[in-house]
């Protein structure tokens, strides 16, 4: 959904325009038809809220919408999200083609939210759909803003990039396992990356060999789709400076292996690379806005196969830097996909900083739901970092310990470390088992995304399914931290 700017309403405004109301402030030059029909349809305004009538606009009639922006306190650009989510929502398959938002009295900044609140909601994946019904299909294509500040424009570039990189993971996300697998993965983003500036590599499994990545390749030696080790390279700040990296799971289809998962739901298991989908938008949204930083992006690639060549429960993989894991469930496969990832990563890089993202464990959902991430850290200072930008950018975030006590879960008695601890403390002993892979006390989080990949039913600003979680988040972490 584009946009387009213009001064003022003219003789070709779309018949449907809206405007965002704070809550319990209607405007009073509201026509008497919408004022008083919103005022019985108890529309107050609250962030979300969305109400519309018709009236007789010199001799035309016009439908007129409010979309309610809830009140101006610290929440403002988050409600204006709300408000522009709200309304593509409704009007998306209403029949209307285009809509006219005035912009009277909001920022610059303000405006940027609510035409993307619209862009995010609008987003829906049917590519694979040939049979919806009229009423089904989307007809509202664009956004006329009409007397927006000085600056809007310039404004809404910058957001168009962010949304460019939500849609990204979005897409990836939703795409079906014969679609994205390792490799088709990676040239996807090839192609996407293709002419950025960005510069992009592929590792193949003889490449891996070599390093010694037993870990990750161990996980996706019983698929038929070889394994991959996607990096994605942004040079945009000092020459010399220490980049971020960001390193994501990336298991494209996950059956468990011959830990193999119950039949009902494993459809969903398409969305286990999650943690890699994410790491890509954020640095397409990164490389987009040409981001005044130097940032890596590094998605470790599998797929997890109850194959003849499949690892086993009892097998002992070695990884990249040479610790021994027991595999006790090879459905804890995504740990060791990212053991190896995050030790190629900080030799290859030496990062100043390094989050990794991972769909990781069930036991993350069932502590948080779907309301926020789990970040787990060896630095303050980068985990409050984290959790400021997740409050700013949405993508909320909360704190869970790391402690020596929770080492031993995950002590083997015949080799260096299990890959999985028992029932209690699951995802705890996940980052457990990843801290162990960070060398010379590199800043580092990691963040269980398992709840927050996917959802069931529809939000604010997304339709049910890939949601896109992770690039806002990213992207505020860099404005606000490592831009020069």
């Amino acid at each position: 959904m584009t946009p387009t700017f213009r001064t003022s309403s003219d003789s070709e405004t779309p018949r449907l325009v809206a405007r965002v109301v704070e809550q319990d402030k209607l405007p009073a030059d509201l026509p008497r038809a919408v004022s008083e029909g919103a005022a019985a349809s108890r529309f107050t305004g609250k962030a979300g809220q969305v109400f519309d009538g018709f009236h007789d606009a010199d001799g035309k009639v016009q439908r007129l919408a409010l979309a309610g922006a809830g009140k101006n306190d610290d929440a403002r650009m988050a409600s204006l999200e709300k408000a522009g989510g709200a309304l593509t929502a409704k009007y998306l398959v209403s029949g209307e083609t285009e809509l006219g938002f005035d912009a009277t009295g909001l920022s610059a900044e303000e405006v940027a939210a609510v035409l993307l609140g619209m862009r995010l909601r609008a987003w829906r994946w049917d590519e694979y759909r040939t049979k919806l019904r009229d009423e089904q299909k989307p007809t509202l294509k664009g956004v006329v803003v009409l007397n927006a500040s000085e600056g809007a424009e310039a404004a809404w570039q910058d957001a168009s990039a962010l949304a460019a990189g939500v849609e990204f993971t979005r897409e990836l996300v939703a795409e079906p396992p014969n679609v994205i697998y390792p490799d088709s993965f990676a040239e996807r983003c090839k192609d996407r990356f293709a002419d950025t500036g960005a510069k992009v590599r592929v590792l193949d499994e003889a490449e891996m060999e070599a390093l010694g990545m037993g870990a990750l390749l161990g996980v996706g030696q019983g698929s038929a789709r070889d394994s991959r080790l996607l990096v994605i390279e942004w040079m945009g700040g000092a020459d010399g400076d220490a980049p971020i990296a960001f390193v994501g799971k990336g298991v494209t289809f996950d059956t468990g292996g011959i830990s193999l998962k119950p039949g009902a739901g494993m459809d969903e298991m398409k969305w286990d690379m999650g943690g890699a989908g994410a790491v890509a938008g954020a640095m397409l949204a990164l490389v987009m806005r040409r981001a005044q930083a130097n940032i890596v992006g590094v998605c470790g690639l599998v797929e997890n196969m109850p194959d003849g060549n499949a690892i086993r429960p009892g097998d002992v993989l070695t990884s990249m830097n040479g610790q021994t894991i027991e595999v006790l469930n090879t459905d804890a496969e995504g740990r060791l996909v990212l053991c190896d990832a995050l030790c190629w990563t900080q030799r290859e890089y030496k990062p100043a900083r390094i989050v990794d993202l991972a769909t990781l464990t069930g036991a993350m959902v069932i502590a948080l739901g779907s309301e926020h991430a789990g970040l787990f850290s060896n630095n303050d200072g980068l985990a409050d970092d984290l959790l400021a930008a997740g409050k700013a950018s949405g993508d909320k975030l909360w704190r869970f310990p790391l402690s020596p006590e929770y080492d031993k879960l995950i002590d083997s008695p015949i080799a260096d470390m299990k890959n999985v601890g028992p029932r209690p403390a699951g995802s705890i002993t996940a980052a457990q088992f990843l801290q162990r892979f960070i060398e010379n006390d590199t800043p580092w989080a990691h963040l269980d995304i398992a709840g927050m990949a996917w959802a069931d039913k529809a939000g604010a600003t997304y339709d049910k399914g890939a949601t896109g979680y992770g690039v806002r988040l990213l992207d505020r972490l860099v404005r606000d931290t490592a831009e020069r």
